[in-house]
């Protein structure tokens, strides 16, 4: 049995997690993302909560806020002490307790053994904001009132013991008290262990309203089934304007062209297509028609008798005969060869095919769907692309939006990827951080959902089993997208802290040996050069004006000449 020592460790560790963006408005312990309420607020709601519901199923829910919200915090325990000793690694709970502002902790006693799974602790409460609200709402009580709190307790150490650990709250300032102490010990040490664990149950009223919910969704889901494409996540303007344009398609037998960048998910469409259409029981063929030999193109579309080249020893279908039925997705149609592309003319007006040294033609029943990523309309105008091709393509033509155009379906599109492969590669994780998500959010996305799919993959590799896949774990060009932030120093001041880019652009410059005023000059001139010698569009980069600039090149004595600036 571990008997520690009752004194706290030094909360630097701490603190350095606790960070302040105030250009993104966002407050991040670690790389979850807080919130600074005034206890007014949150005891007025506390208050309409109890009118409501009434004490007993309050007390629950505000028992279940404070347990998860103790278990994220427990997730930090061992990876900020996890080389220090378990007593030093548990106090991580009720030091951020008192760091997020809700209450002193003061340890009494405290008995633990992890691998043993024994649990007995003390701790004395003071300045509690719950006891403090309730008692100003509602007066002095019988019961003690500090739920949230007890929650918290309750579900730091459960999650740091992995196994149900709930406290009592034995005395309470809110009852008269000078102080509140609580009690913790293993739920199956507690005389009504099981009326303690109801506490953090789902009430019946509550999962009553979860159900209704579920139903509602279930419903509205049916009422919009006619918009559900499989294997599609999202739910942007833009992605609703290009699903409903599949939906109506899939209803015909219309050629479609899908247009977009690279990356953009434009087979995924064309599969929802096929699985929403009629020809969902038939087969699905993809061709990559950039891929392909040119002298081979043919021959793999509209297929080959045996003897028409060397090589021939065979009859072969081509891609057509294979999508008999279904449908045939030509991706790059835009590198197509003008031979084929004028056999592919004929093969989508006449529904007629020629194997490759054959004579008779072949009637064909396949919808065709060709995706490119040029723009066909330029190609045809400069010869690169048959006109009438293009036109006979164009008919029925669907943009299918770029990530940045669609960025409020990032979360949902992580979260199925997650889901994805998390299970491809064995592994059971918690999620993406919110201060991970939030870079995500930022990020531009050149190379679309192909390359946050390849991100995320990289995420799940490298994240811990049942872990969060944290910033880190992603790319590194999106550490450029984590805003600056603020921490608390010792003093309990905020302190500004660079981004991880601009700390090493700091360092390097400390390492560089040069003086502020020769970096100055080396910025200014570089912005400068940069600029072709525009001082006013030099200047814009650097958020200054043109006389600023102007000035500081002149203090600086690195003026560019007259024939090389201009304005």
């Amino acid at each position: 049995m571990n008997k520690p020592s009752m004194r706290y460790p030094q909360n630097g560790d701490l603190r350095k997690l606790l960070r302040f963006s105030a250009e993104d408005g966002a407050i991040w312990l670690a790389e979850n993302r807080m919130l600074l309420l005034h206890t007014a607020a949150v005891s007025a709601l506390r208050k309409e909560l109890i009118g409501t519901v009434g004490v007993d199923l309050a007390r629950r829910l505000l028992m279940r806020m404070g347990f998860a919200s103790g278990a994220r915090d427990a997730e930090l325990a061992q990876r900020v002490r996890g080389n220090r000793s378990v007593t030093e690694a548990f106090f991580v709970g009720p030091q951020l307790h008192m760091l997020e502002g809700s209450v002193q902790v003061t340890p009494v006693r405290l008995e633990m053994d992890v691998g043993a799974g024994t649990f007995d602790g003390e701790f004395r409460w003071e300045h509690s904001w719950e006891a403090d609200a309730h008692a100003k709402e509602f007066g002095r009580q019988v019961e003690p009132v500090c739920w949230m709190l007890l929650g918290y307790a309750s579900g730091f150490t459960t999650a740091f013991m992995g196994k149900l650990v709930l406290f009592k709250e034995v005395q309470c300032a809110g009852c008269g008290a000078g102080s509140c102490l609580i009690v913790g010990k293993p739920v199956e040490r507690w005389p009504d262990g099981d009326q303690l664990r109801q506490s953090y149950e789902q009430d019946s009223l509550v999962s009553r309203l979860l159900e209704l919910r579920t139903e509602v969704d279930a419903l509205r889901t049916s009422l919009q089934s006619e918009f559900q494409l499989e294997n599609l996540v999202g739910a942007s303007p833009a992605f609703h304007r290009a699903s409903e344009l599949v939906v109506k398609a899939a209803q015909t037998n219309v050629t479609v062209l899908l247009t977009g960048e690279t990356g953009v998910g434009k087979e995924r469409f064309a599969k929802a297509l096929h699985q929403v259409s009629a020809r969902r029981e038939a087969p699905f063929v993809a061709v990559n028609c950039a891929a392909l030999p040119h002298d081979l193109i043919e021959a793999e579309l509209f297929g080959v008798e045996k003897g028409a080249f060397t090589g021939a020893q065979a009859n072969r279908a081509g891609r057509f005969e294979r999508a008999e039925g279904g449908t045939l997705f030509l991706d790059e149609i835009g590198e197509l060869p003008l031979a084929a592309q004028a056999k592919l003319l004929r093969a989508l007006q006449e529904g007629e095919i020629e194997r490759l040294g054959d004579e008779r033609t072949r009637k064909v029943n396949v919808r065709v769907v060709a995706a490119t990523n040029i723009d066909l309309e330029a190609a045809a105008r400069t010869g690169r692309f048959r006109a009438d091709l293009y036109y006979r393509l164009n008919v029925y033509p669907i943009q299918v939006p770029p990530l940045r155009q669609r960025a409020s379906d990032i979360p949902a599109l992580a979260e199925a990827m997650v889901a994805r492969f998390a299970t491809l590669h064995g592994k059971r994780l918690s999620g993406i951080t919110d201060k991970a998500l939030a870079a995500l959010l930022r990020y531009p996305w050149p190379g679309n959902v192909r390359e946050l799919e390849n991100m995320i993959e990289r995420g799940v590799i490298l994240a811990a089993p049942q872990g969060w896949i944290e910033l880190d774990h992603l790319a590194p060009c999106l550490l450029a997208y984590a805003e600056g932030e603020a921490g608390v120093g010792p003093t309990g001041l905020l302190e500004e802290t660079p981004r991880a880019d601009q700390a090493k652009v700091l360092q390097a410059f400390f390492d560089s040996g040069c003086s502020l005023e020769e970096f100055e000059a080396m910025v200014l001139a570089r912005a400068v050069h940069q600029a072709d010698g525009n001082l006013s569009g030099a200047a814009r980069r650097l958020g200054l004006t043109r006389p600023q600039l102007s000035y500081r090149l002149k203090r600086n004595q690195d003026e560019p000449t007259a024939g090389g600036a201009t304005s």
